[in-house]
Parts: C-alpha cells; sequence; structure tokens
C-alpha cells in the first residue's frame, strides 16, 4: 500500500513508488541486453564457420552448449536470488555478460567461442530467474499479470533484437563478426551502471523467515505442478523449434535455399522472437483453452518446417517462425502469469528458473540431435525427422491435459 510521506508517496517499505517505476525501466533493460548479447551470434555463425574453420555440427554443438549452460546454471543457481537478493543477482549476471561480450569481441577460433556461450548461458541462467522475479516483486499490487508480461517482453524483445543488431551490423556496416559485441557491451555496461538506483525487493538476507540454502533446487509447488508442467512442456517444444531454427537456419539458407543474406537469417529469428512477446499478450484471452491453442499453433509450425524443407523455400519457414513463436508465447505468458500469481515470493525466482529449465533443455538437444543428424541424413531430411518429434510430443502433451486431473498430480 502507498502512503504519502514529506511530500513524497512511498510503498510499505518506504521506498518512493517513483523509484520502483525507474526500477522497473532499469531491471527490464538489464534484462533485454543480456538477452540480446545471447543471439547476436545466431546471423553471424555462417561467417564464424567460414573464418574459423568448423562444419555444421560445430555450430549445432555451440548453440546447445549455450543453452545447456543455462540449463545448468538455472538447476543450480537458480534460486539464488530468493536468498540473497535480486539486485546483486541481476549485477553479477550482466558482469558475465560483459565478460561473454569480451570473449566474442576477441574470439579467434571454436574454443573461444564455446567458452563465450558458457558465460552467456550462465548470465541468462541468472538474469532469467532474478529479474523475473524482481519485476513481479516492483509492480503494484495486483500487478503481477502485467509484471509478468513486462518480463517476457524484456525476455523476447532481447532475444529478438539480438540478431537483428548483429544482421543489420554485418551486412552495412565494418568488423562483421566484431561490431556487435562492442554495442552490446556499450549497452551491459550502462544498465550496470544504473542498477544502483534499483531498490531491493526481497528482504535481507539475515531475516530468518526467509534464510535458504544459497544454491536450493528450483522446485514446483505441488498446488501447481500439473498446469505448470503442462505449459512448460508446450512452451518447450515450442523452444525445440526455435533452437533449430536459431542454429542452423543460416546454414539452411546458404547452403539449400542459396540464399546469402545475414538480414535473410536474422529476420527468421527476430520474428520468431516478437511473435513470442505478441503471443503472451494472447495469453490471458484464451487461459481456459491456452493448452489447445498453443497445441495447434505447434502443429502448424512444425508442418510449416516440413513443407519448408522438402521445398527448400524461404517462405514457408518465416511462416512457421511466426506462428510457432505464437504458439509458444502463449504458452510462456500462461506459465509465467501461474507462477507469479500462485507461488510465494519466497520461491518465487526459484520456480521460475524451474519453468526455464524445462524449456532450455528441449531447446538445447533438438538442436545438438539435429546437427548430428545432418551429417548422415542431409540437413533437409534431419529438419523434417525433427519436425515430425515436435509434432508427436506435442500432440502427447496436449492428449495428456485431456485426460485425467493433471491439475491435480504431483
Amino acid at each position: 500500500m502507498a502512503v504519502r510521506k514529506d511530500s513524497m508517496v512511498v510503498d510499505d517499505r518506504g521506498v518512493p513508488v517513483e523509484r520502483r517505476r525507474i526500477g522497473t525501466v532499469v531491471v527490464m533493460g538489464a534484462f533485454w541486453a543480456t538477452m540480446a548479447g545471447t543471439t547476436v551470434p545466431t546471423p553471424l555463425y555462417p561467417r564464424y564457420e567460414h573464418d574459423f574453420g568448423f562444419g555444421a555440427l560445430a555450430v549445432t554443438v555451440i548453440f546447445g552448449v549455450y543453452a545447456l549452460a543455462v540449463v545448468a546454471g538455472l538447476l543450480t543457481l537458480g534460486g539464488l536470488s530468493d536468498r540473497l537478493g535480486r539486485r546483486p543477482i541481476v549485477a553479477v549476471a550482466l558482469i558475465l555478460a560483459i565478460l561473454a561480450s569480451a570473449v566474442f569481441l576477441l574470439a579467434g577460433n571454436l574454443a573461444e567461442l564455446l567458452i563465450g556461450r558458457v558465460l552467456s548461458g550462465l548470465a541468462a541462467a541468472l538474469m532469467t530467474g532474478a529479474a523475473t522475479a524482481q519485476l513481479a516483486e516492483l509492480a503494484a499490487p495486483g500487478g503481477h499479470t502485467r509484471a509478468g508480461r513486462l518480463a517476457l517482453g524484456a525476455n523476447m524483445g532481447g532475444l529478438a533484437s539480438g540478431p537483428l543488431l548483429a544482421g543489420v551490423l554485418g551486412e552495412y556496416a565494418p568488423w562483421p563478426l566484431r561490431l556487435s559485441w562492442w554495442v552490446i557491451g556499450v549497452l551491459l555496461l550502462i544498465a550496470l551502471t544504473a542498477l544502483v538506483i534499483v531498490p531491493e525487493t526481497r528482504k535481507a538476507p539475515g531475516d530468518t523467515a526467509n534464510r535458504a540454502p544459497a544454491t536450493r533446487r528450483p522446485s514446483v509447488p505441488a498446488e501447481i505442478r500439473g498446469p505448470f508442467w503442462r505449459a512448460a512442456l508446450l512452451a518447450g517444444s515450442g523452444f525445440a523449434v526455435l533452437g533449430v531454427l536459431t542454429a542452423v537456419t543460416g546454414l539452411f539458407l546458404a547452403q539449400v535455399a542459396h540464399i546469402h543474406s545475414l538480414l535473410a537469417t536474422c529476420s527468421i529469428v527476430t520474428v520468431a522472437f516478437v511473435a513470442i512477446g505478441s503471443g503472451q499478450l494472447l495469453a490471458g484471452r484464451v487461459e481456459r483453452v491456452a493448452s489447445l491453442v498453443s497445441g495447434a499453433g505447434l502443429l502448424v509450425g512444425a508442418a510449416l518446417i516440413a513443407t519448408a524443407m522438402a521445398t527448400a523455400a524461404y517462405s514457408p519457414l518465416l511462416c512457421a517462425a511466426m506462428v510457432t513463436g505464437l504458439a509458444t508465447g502463449i504458452a510462456i505468458g500462461h506459465g509465467i502469469t501461474l507462477i507469479n500469481t500462485r507461488t510465494p515470493a519466497a520461491t518465487r525466482g526459484g520456480t521460475v528458473s524451474a519453468f526455464f529449465a524445462v524449456l532450455y533443455i528441449l531447446l538445447a538437444l533438438p538442436a545438438i540431435g539435429v546437427g548430428s543428424l545432418v551429417g548422415t541424413l542431409g540437413l533437409r531430411t534431419a529438419g523434417s525427422v525433427f519436425a515430425a518429434a515436435v509434432a508427436v510430443l506435442v500432440i502427447a502433451v496436449v492428449a495428456g491435459s485431456r485426460t485425467g486431473r493433471p491439475e491435480t498430480r504431483g
């Protein structure tokens, strides 16, 4: 509840309301810049492949290493902000992201790219749980749904902006493999500096009521496990598609469709993440049938990917990115709103981390799997097999959600 104190409106902790609003903007900016840095390499992979002398499997391994680093960070450190506070963990995430940018800026071989991706993954893991929870706690009373949208907007907006930035600068500016990292590094430094004005939203670590092991494993409250897993698996199916699109779109366009354009590559990934942001805005409108709507969209997306592989065409792939993004956004938006409204603040960061751990596991493994299949089946056949696997998973999840009572399962 906000009260007026010395001509200044403060909340129940004595923090000026205006400072909380500014803090929301800063945290969103930090979240956005961190996630943008994770997708900058996407349109640059073909150039890295050419300049550093590695193949398609190595590209998917680079991407998979990033996603697995995110998962490791989420599962081991995802609840850290519940114990130590949101602001310190956001600061650590920004520092790791700055180090990752520096590694990419100076990289000259595959090993250095892998190091940069691990640092990016850890930064994304820490930022995802801490910033999502902090935005919910910075929100006005009753504003958890809006806070979830802001968090997802910063997250997906950053993921969409990274490839767009790299594509434009790589196509029209000098130093295509370096300049983007200068820009991202500067933005991250600005966010780190601005963090000083953000109020801490968790109680002091000395408060024994909130004391918990610093590396407590993220968990899901029993009362929401059914809808949590349904939303996580559907969103994870969408992330699986986006992971493969992110890892191999540049190779598909160059080797199969014979389109050699960084902008063509980045447009597919950017459209996908913009569509995720749009889909989460629709989540509240279709809340009662979110799993059906999301599942139907993912099936259409899988069919469009199979069509793109069969015809070696750009348009079906672009449409697949858009449809899959919308369906994924609905599932993620439903899941984040569920967590923000039905979990206590003391465990919210860990629950958010558990949710995104599922998403990133399903982001990493299919990308690596497709990369392994490319060498034996070819890119087009491997893509078609992947699309069929996604369709089977989606059908299983939706069918499971319509039988029994998944909301009560533990």
